[in-house]
Formats: structure tokens, sequence, C-alpha cells
């Protein structure tokens, strides 16, 4: 059996829907490898044909069947790509008939509907702003705005949460990096001591921390295993003695990371 699968993620718009349960469903299978093609705003009978040629190619050339994961809302475009040889999943068919008869109520088949523009993406986008200028304590202007502020050492994984946060949630969140100066001082940075209900740390192993910051420094100080068993040994001191709740991130993915802070800190969502 060919442990290689092409798989190909449709959609008349962006496609994120069909790749994120796309991605979750696959991830249970492991010892197989899957060759994932893209194929985004498939909105009309022509590129829909052009996507069938490709998928019925791919079956040609493989020597077994692709699977197409697809959000296509579209009639005259779904039927098309159904036509495929191909394990074709139709996501929202699975879900939309059931809770069509369960509300008793026709949805609207609007393309776009679950990424489309106005107050909601308008606040995520405000966040990410918020969150771009108040990174690694650039500006401490306006930090009483934050919804959250994470504080660590450096490297920790702060910034892509704090985008994580953002983009997906809307949430205002600002990150703090913890440094010498401020554990030689054996208390919080001034800016922070006002808003210690907002703060929430993060921490990781020395090893790991090493790693990440051998790649952005290599043969330096910052990234020396004894100076990042340091720093992780005093701002978990730090963090404790303050009374601060901490997440070792370590093996921890940035949405495992974000949705652990939203469920141990009750966070509501904006979005």
């Amino acid at each position: 059996m060919n442990k290689i699968r092409t798989v190909f993620f449709i959609s008349d718009r962006t496609g994120i829907t069909a790749e994120n349960l796309g991605h979750s469903l696959l991830s249970q299978f492991e010892g197989i490898k899957f060759n994932r093609v893209r194929l985004p705003f498939l909105d009309t009978v022509d590129k829909a044909r052009e996507a069938l040629a490709q998928i019925n190619e791919c079956s040609i050339a493989d020597g077994q069947r692709p699977l197409v994961f697809s959000t296509l809302i579209l009639p005259a475009v779904r039927n098309i790509i159904e036509q495929s040889d191909a394990l074709f999943l139709d996501l929202f068919e699975m879900f939309i008939v059931p809770l069509e008869a369960e509300l008793g109520v026709s949805s609207s088949h609007a393309v776009g509907r679950s990424h489309a523009a106005g107050k909601n993406y308008n606040s995520r986008m405000d966040a990410v702003n918020y969150a771009l200028n108040h990174d690694d304590g650039g500006i401490t202007r306006d930090l009483h705005l934050a919804d959250i502020i994470l504080i660590g050492v450096s490297r920790c994984g702060k910034t892509p949460t704090s985008l994580y946060l953002a983009m997906q949630y809307g949430i205002n969140t600002a990150n703090y990096p913890l440094v010498p100066e401020d554990f030689a001082s054996g208390s919080l940075p001034q800016a922070l001591k006002p808003l210690h209900s907002k703060l929430q740390g993060l921490t990781i192993r020395p090893e790991r921390l090493q790693q990440i910051r051998t790649e952005r420094s290599p043969n330096s100080r910052y990234a020396a295993l004894e100076n990042c068993q340091q720093e992780v040994r005093q701002a978990e001191s730090m963090m404790r003695q303050e009374n601060i709740p901490y997440l070792d991130v370590t093996t921890m993915s940035v949405e495992e990371i974000a949705t652990t802070i939203l469920h141990q800190t009750g966070l509501k969502r904006p979005v």
C-alpha cells in the first residue's frame, strides 16, 4: 500500500475551514504521508472543470484515489467536483443538511459567510495591531487596555501566542519579556505592577529554549544552556513569588497554549 496519499482542500473562498477540519481528521492516521494541495476561490464552473481535471490526473498518476475535503457552496461547482475519481468529503453537506432538518429552516447557501468582513473582522484586526504595537514590551503606553499580558523569558512563545489570540479571537494581548535586569531587581517591571490581574506567565524547559535561541543567535551567551537554565529558574521563581499563574509550553502548540489560557483565565472571547 502506498503510504503517500494526495489530499485536496477545495473551497469557493479561502479554504481555511476545509483545511482546519481536514488536518484534524488526518492527524489521526499515523504512518501515512499526505501530499496536501490547496485549491481556494473555486467559484466558477470553468475553475471547477480545471480542478476536476487536476484531481483526476492525480488519481491516475498516484494509482489511487485522492482525498477531497470540500466546503463548496455553489451547487453548479460542487456537482462538477463530485464527479471526480476521488473520495469526496463535503464538509458543509455533512452538517448543513441535519441542521436544516433540526432547525426547520433552510440555510442561506451564501458563499464566504463564515469569513465575512464586518464587526468581527475589524475587532480581530484591531487586536492584531494592538499585539504588534505591544510586542516584547516595546511600548508600555495603553498597556492597561490589554485583556491579557503574557510574560516570560525571551523566545518562550509569547509573540506567536499574542498574535494567535488576537487574530482568532480579537483579544487584546500584550507581551512583556522578563530579562536579567528584572531578576537582579527582584521584582516585576514597574509597568506591570499595576496590572497584576492581567498577567499570565509562560515558561519553557531550558533545553528547548537553548534550541530556539541557538537558531537565532548561535554560539552566544544568550543561547548557552547554562544561561537558559538560569533565566528560566529566575523567571519561574519571580512568578511564584508574585503569585502569577504560569504555563509550561515546551510541548504545546500555539493553538493549545491559547486554548489553555482562555480556559484557565475564563477570558471571554469578543469574537
